[in-house]
């Protein structure tokens, strides 16, 4: 059992090992990384071995400068030795792992809790890959680095240290399993819009014209967007975005400024406006502002068909969360 006068000396030491172990987790991700890229496996090989060799001589400096109490470096090297100090008369000191000792345990304690923490910081690296590819690599290091406390903890002398460490190792498990269940679920249609911070007001779709089908392609802070298809046709391209969104130079009418390739607007009615670009590849524009919202259907070549595109834009409503399904298969911020 780790006597009160001990709880200290304990805690310290768990810290420390923390602290190197978020470290280590760190470099040792970077060197797969580099030795995964290097593209000459011997070299990678030898890339790894040097630093798990530098972490484990890490972890055996910090096992001797700190795994002792500082009453028993007072004492003397003999007392170091033995792992025993005389901290007052009737008063011993015991070290907080007594392995350390001697060398041969030292680097025995080094290796065993290198070898488990790296285990557990492996794991949770991917754990973070799963969550999210690694984007926020600070939680998973520091978790890394509780892996290299855990094992360290098992080190130490006292049933309730080493239950403690079960415990905290269990916790671990458990949490990193549920995060990497968590991010294998299908996220729900709002739980996808919210992540991505899509707004709603922009989920606008126009009702598809006779023998015509309507896919959603994607949604974004920025805009939103869709597909109109019919065999035999070319397809047309519905744009939605915030007024403001485009910043290309415009007159008074909201006709483009061109810069090159000839650009010809014409009032379409309704209060669209077909806006025809030249050039190499002319594709004409056919855009409805209304409600701070610029809705813009694109007409690729010169066979589209401009009934279809304004029947879309005369047509436009909220899209429904079954027309919006298939966003929740893209790619979503955790």
């Amino acid at each position: 059992m780790t006597r009160r006068n001990e709880t200290v000396p304990v805690a310290v030491h768990l810290v420390a090992v923390w602290l190197a172990g978020c470290a280590l987790s760190a470099v040792q991700s970077q060197a797969v990384l580099v030795g995964l890229f290097a593209g000459s496996p011997p070299w990678a090989a030898g890339l790894l071995a040097v630093v798990a060799a530098l972490a484990v001589a890490l972890l055996a400096l910090l096992g001797r400068v700190a795994n002792v109490a500082p009453s028993a470096r007072r004492a003397g090297p003999a007392a170091g030795r033995e792992g025993l100090a005389q901290d007052a008369p009737g008063a011993r000191v015991r070290a907080v792992v007594p392995l350390t000792a001697g060398r041969a345990g030292l680097w025995a304690w080094a290796a065993g809790v290198w070898a488990l923490g790296t285990l557990g910081a492996a794991a949770a690296v991917v754990v973070g890959y799963r969550v999210d590819h690694l984007e926020t690599a600070l939680p998973v290091h520091l978790a890394g680095g509780a892996c290299y406390a855990v094992a360290a903890a098992l080190f130490v002398p006292g049933a309730r240290v080493r239950l403690g460490a079960l415990g905290t190792a269990a916790a671990l498990a458990a949490g990193g399993g549920w995060a990497a269940l968590d991010a294998t679920r299908p996220p729900t249609l709002d739980e996808w819009i919210a992540a991505n911070g899509v707004d709603r007001a922009m989920l606008r779709l126009g009702d598809p014209p006779p023998g015509w089908t309507v896919q959603v392609l994607g949604a974004s802070e920025d805009g939103f967007g869709a597909d109109y298809e019919r065999a035999g046709s070319p397809r047309l391209h519905l744009g939605v975005a915030r007024a403001g969104q485009d910043h290309r130079r415009a007159d008074a009418a909201g006709c483009p400024v061109p810069l090159g390739d000839p650009v010809v607007c014409t009032d379409d009615g309704g209060g669209r406006l077909l806006v025809a670009w030249g050039g190499d590849r002319p594709y004409r524009e056919l855009r409805l502002d209304a409600g701070g919202l610029v809705h813009t259907v694109t007409l690729d070549g010169p066979g589209a068909d401009l009934a279809a595109a304004r029947r879309i834009l005369s047509l436009l409503r909220p899209a429904t969360d079954a027309e919006l399904a298939g966003l929740t298969e893209l790619p979503m911020r955790r």
